[in-house]
């Protein structure tokens, strides 16, 4: 029995199928008919998009395969051969198509892979230029806190100021809650609270400096972050649960050693002080790295302001210790110049006091050698004039010290006879020793008769060493000799003074006095140089003794002669050798023929080149006005002596053809005198010409001399040769005429 299917279906299963295939094709070609108009549509609108034939072959795709399933729905149902043949093409073209854009997408997608990993590389690039950007506008707000805290902290060279202004100013910038300053102790062991933020006068708390976290923090440049509960961090506000995080950093301090003005400091001993910040309570703020970065540089700040104050202070306190002795040189000075001025006052008129006796002996020698006399009153005149020509030497020498002490002395160059002064230094010496009953032996072999040197130096030498011989022998005798030195003989005497070189112009002259009297120490002879220096003999020998100027002048006049001096002695009760060596010049033949020695003065004591020459003398001094008066009367000149400035002045004519003016009067000016008389005879031809005669030779002097219009310029004491020269002179330039 066959069962029966009373249930039928509204639709054959067959049927059914075609029908959903049908419904699908129909959606899928308006689907696929929809998407190209997108994609034409994407590409009308994206013109940057380089892919765009790409899109067109897809689109293209899409069309067929749209096409082929519109075609499909005329295939579920008898249809003709004519829908067969475009089916076949319609699907032909899409599998052409489709290939086509398959192998195409092989090629483009590693393409748009990369512009794809491109992209995500310059979003990366992106992402750090924007870090790098904000990291440098941090900076540059970071910068800016620094100028203006630099600023800020480097406006002034107070200490207490710069570390006051450090606090209050990184509490403004970074919003601190409580900022200290822990600086060290004298002992350097603890580290004492000084400054603070929101206390004007914290305690003096103090903590070891050997603490593990302070040591962390002084042996780095860079700022550390400190527990809250830290000793150097007890300051927070009261009644604040959560406490703000804390950093530390150290600031180095200068300390400074041998400090100098124009010299840089030193630093001996490095010590650190220890600035701790801390951020406001209850809040979740943490220390960023600009931050940090901005401590650490104010710390710097800091510590180049501090160095700066130190070195302010330092230089302050040299200042002022400068300033105590420039106030304490300068009083020095004055009284120094007071005392110059004192010593040159008196010196001055010692000077002035002593030639114008000198003046009167050696005016009236001269007077007295040019008359009648027997051969052996003309050797005692001869003897006391030059012994007084000595003596004014001396005079000269001791009592104008200054000359002495800053080398300014200078020698006197002539040519003189050798002989003659070794003569002369024997006679003076000869009736001092015969008086002790010493003999006194001089052998001179071989020497030149004339040399070129000062002779007055060189005589005044002889005569203080041999001097000295005889005064410190008590009996037997002295023994001089002179000669020619040879390089042989110099070797001896070699000292870093002292280094002779031969010449054909010159030759060294090497004396030797030998004594046998008292002698000196060796360790005692340095000191024999040294002004007013005393040798202490026993005292069998205690009158004995080196003392006073005489040595330490004559070392100089040596060194003047280029020479060299010395004592020699093997101790007390030994005698002394005493050597000394001068270099003199080489006496040319016209040089002999002009010495003013040994010409004997002419019994007639008038010059006819003087006579009847009109001339006024103007002195204060009774005594030498006489003597200087007799001078010119004996050379024929035609002398009015005045006592005064003004009866000088009163008698000077025309006529008169010399004044001689004393101009170390202390009564009048002489310079003054002169003045008015350059007034007086202003624009006329015929004036008299106005002579100086002083008692001072001081370079300064004679150029005042020169400068107000003096001629001449005579230094007391005068004797005939020197007047018989300078009015010789004085014709010779044509200052004055012969009397007719």
């Amino acid at each position: 029995m066959e069962l029966c299917n009373c249930i039928e279906s509204p639709w054959p299963a067959d049927e059914l199928l075609v029908k959903y295939q049908y419904i699908s094709d129909f959606f899928i070609a308006l689907a696929y008919f929809s998407i190209p108009l997108e994609l034409i549509y994407f590409v009308k609108k994206s013109a940057v998009f380089p892919y765009r034939w790409v899109l067109v072959q897809f689109g293209a795709f899409i069309v067929l395969c749209g096409a082929t399933h519109l075609i499909s729905l005329w295939t579920y149902s008898m249809h003709s051969r004519t829908v067969a043949i475009v089916m076949t093409m319609a699907k032909t073209s899409t599998a052409v198509v489709s290939c086509a854009t398959a192998l195409m997408l092989v090629h483009i997608i590693p393409d748009l892979l990369s512009v794809k990993t491109r992209e995500l590389f310059l979003k990366n690039k992106a992402a750090e230029l924007d870090r790098e950007m904000g990291l440098i506008r941090t900076q540059e707000e970071t910068g800016r806190h620094v100028r203006m805290l630099t600023h800020e902290i480097r406006s002034t060279l107070d200490r207490h100021t710069i570390l006051r202004t450090t606090l209050v100013e990184l509490g403004r910038t970074l919003g601190l809650e409580e900022c200290s300053l822990w600086m060290p102790t004298r002992t350097g062991l603890e580290l004492q609270l000084s400054y603070t933020l929101r206390h004007q006068n914290p305690v003096g708390f103090t903590v070891p400096i050997q603490l593990p976290e302070i040591n962390r923090v002084l042996n780095t440049n860079h700022a550390v972050k400190l527990s809250p509960n830290s000793p150097v961090a007890r300051f927070w506000p009261a009644g604040k649960y959560m406490r703000g995080e804390v950093v530390a950093v150290r600031v180095p301090l200068l300390h400074l050693s041998n400090f100098e003005i124009h010299d840089c400091p030193e630093l001996s001993t490095r010590r650190y002080a220890l600035m701790v910040l801390m951020l406001p309570s209850d809040s979740a703020r943490k220390w960023h790295t600009h931050e940090l970065e901005l401590v650490e540089v104010v710390a710097d700040q800091v510590a180049v302001a501090l160095s700066h104050a130190a070195i302010l202070e330092e230089s302050m306190r040299a200042r002022d210790l400068l300033m105590e002795q420039n106030v304490a040189l300068d009083l020095a000075r004055r009284e120094a110049e007071m005392a110059v001025r004192a010593r040159n006052d008196f010196l001055a008129v010692m000077n002035h006091e002593m030639r114008t006796p000198m003046h009167s002996i050696i005016a009236l020698s001269s007077l007295l050698q040019e008359t009648e006399l027997a051969p052996e009153q003309r050797l005692m005149v001869e003897t006391i004039l030059k012994s007084s020509n000595l003596l004014a030497t001396l005079i000269n020498d001791v009592l104008d010290l200054s000359k002495l002490e800053d080398g300014s002395l200078q020698l006197e160059m002539s040519t003189f006879s050798l002989h003659s002064l070794l003569r002369e230094v024997l006679n003076l010496i000869k009736p001092i020793a015969s008086v002790k009953k010493l003999y006194v032996a001089m052998n001179v072999p071989d020497l030149p008769e004339y040399a070129v040197g000062d002779e007055n130096r060189l005589m005044q030498v002889f005569l203080n060493v041999v001097g000295n011989a005889v005064k410190f022998t008590k009996e037997g005798g002295i023994t001089v000799s002179a000669v020619i030195a040879t390089p042989d003989s110099l070797k001896d005497l070699q000292s870093p003074e002292f280094y002779p070189k031969q010449s054909d112009n010159h030759f060294y002259l090497r004396v030797e006095v030998k004594d046998t009297g008292s002698g000196i120490e060796p360790q005692d002879i340095p000191k024999l140089f040294m002004k007013f220096f005393q040798n202490q003999p026993p005292l069998a020998l205690k009158s004995n003794g080196y003392s006073g100027l005489g040595l330490a002048i004559c070392k100089r006049f040596v060194n003047l002669m280029e020479g060299n001096i010395c004592i020699q002695s093997e101790g007390s009760g030994q005698g002394s050798v005493a050597i000394f060596v001068v270099k003199l010049g080489v006496a040319s033949r016209s040089n002999q023929l002009m010495l003013p020695f040994p010409q004997q003065s002419p019994v007639n004591p008038v010059n006819s080149s003087f006579s009847g020459i009109k001339v006024v003398l103007m002195d204060d001094n009774s005594a030498s006005r006489m003597v200087t008066k007799g001078l010119l009367t004996h050379l024929g000149c035609n002398v009015f002596s005045v006592s005064s400035a003004d009866e000088c002045f009163r008698v000077v004519t025309y006529e008169h053809k010399v004044v001689f003016i004393t101009v170390s009067m202390p009564s009048c000016d002489g310079f003054k005198v002169a003045r008015k008389l350059h007034e007086k005879f202003s624009g006329r031809p015929e004036k008299p010409v106005i002579v100086a005669i002083t008692g001072n030779n001081d370079r300064t002097l004679k150029d005042s001399c020169m400068r107000i219009g003096m001629v001449g310029f005579i230094l007391k004491p005068i004797s005939m040769d020197k007047m018989r020269s300078l009015l010789s002179n004085l014709l010779d330039r044509g200052h004055i005429a012969e009397s007719q």
